[in-house]
């Protein structure tokens, strides 16, 4: 297909527990163009980080990718070697985790770690290195880079250590950057110019994002298109605009009827009820039976399939679109 970056089929991981195999991410697909945003949402639980952690290969035991293909310009990540995996990810894709203390080495100096990263993939001279992780600190927003370079990460504050991650993961303009929950530990005014950036990124150098958040404000914002997670599978997938204006799967109509309003007196914030099912006891039928306004006995003894409803609008319901009287 063409400008596609990424495209993922199918894919299944699954974790090895002592009470038995738990699927944690359950036959995902989806696709990300060049110079596209596509942003993953839904609760905690729902497989968004996981499914991240599969496409970069950084799933630990006792979790395994079992299943389908992970497909980036035409490779198929999951047919390559350990080494050969090393040398895409951090250069072709790169990722910002959500705790930047879990990815930052407490023992080197922030610029040896982002330096480190430029002269293993790009070949950089040392100078050269310390140059462009000066450059890429003062564009995520950290002031006196020069200085910052030296220091440790215990001596930032969560949001200067979380801009060193962004800094570090942009620096080599990989060709897809995957951001789970990037902002969350920023104040709103930067958290408006890490997406700007990021954004402005995507476009000039057609880097693909898949963008992970809980936030739909967030999503609002960054998204081309947005597929929402709930119980390891996307229950809906469309263009942003389509998504706000005519959500279709009970659960995202009532992530949408979560959202505080702007335009009125509200006199309680709606909540959807229940919890997210565990993964190793999902129900026989749909995984939102129990959450659901409008289930039937259908809901219960069968498994709805991912259907298209209009062009580029799918959506794993057999009642699409009805929002019953709760919602």
């Amino acid at each position: 297909m063409p400008g596609m970056l990424l495209e993922v089929k199918d894919l299944q991981t699954s974790f090895m527990t002592k009470s038995g195999v738990v699927p944690a991410v359950n036959r995902v697909s989806f696709h990300v163009a060049k110079g596209e945003t596509l942003c993953i949402v839904g609760e905690s639980g729902s497989g968004k980080s996981v499914t991240s952690l599969s496409i970069i290969g950084l799933v630990n035991q006792p979790g395994k990718v079992v299943g389908g293909e992970i497909v980036l310009e035409g490779c198929n990540l999951l047919e390559l070697k350990p080494k050969e995996m090393r040398k895409i990810r951090g250069n072709e894709i790169s990722m910002i985790f959500q705790e930047p203390m879990t990815s930052l080495n407490p023992v080197f100096t922030i610029g040896s770690q982002i330096s480190e990263s430029l002269r293993t993939h790009t070949g950089l001279s040392k100078q050269e290195a310390k140059a462009r992780s000066i450059e890429m600190l003062k564009l995520v927003g950290i002031s006196h880079p020069e200085k910052v370079i030296h220091y440790f990460p215990h001596q930032l504050s969560g949001g200067m250590r979380q801009r060193v991650m962004i800094a570090s993961a942009l620096s080599c303009h990989p060709k897809l950057l995957i951001a789970d929950e990037p902002t969350t530990a920023l104040d709103v005014t930067i958290q408006a110019q890490i997406m700007d950036l990021i954004g402005q990124l995507s476009g000039t150098l057609e880097m693909g994002v898949i963008w992970i958040t809980h936030d739909l404000g967030v999503v609002a914002e960054m998204a081309d298109r947005v597929a929402v997670m709930y119980a390891g599978e996307i229950v809906e997938e469309a263009y942003t605009v389509d998504l706000f204006d005519r959500p279709l799967h009970p659960y995202t109509i009532g992530l949408m009827h979560s959202l505080p309003r702007m335009d009125g007196y509200q006199e309680e914030l709606y909540s959807i009820p229940g919890t997210v099912p565990h993964m190793s006891k999902l129900p026989k039928g749909c995984a939102f039976q129990s959450r659901c306004p409008v289930a039937t006995t259908r809901c219960m003894l069968d498994k709805p399939k991912l259907e298209q409803v209009e062009a580029g609008h799918v959506v794993r319901c057999f009642y699409p679109g009805a929002k019953g009287e709760v919602l």
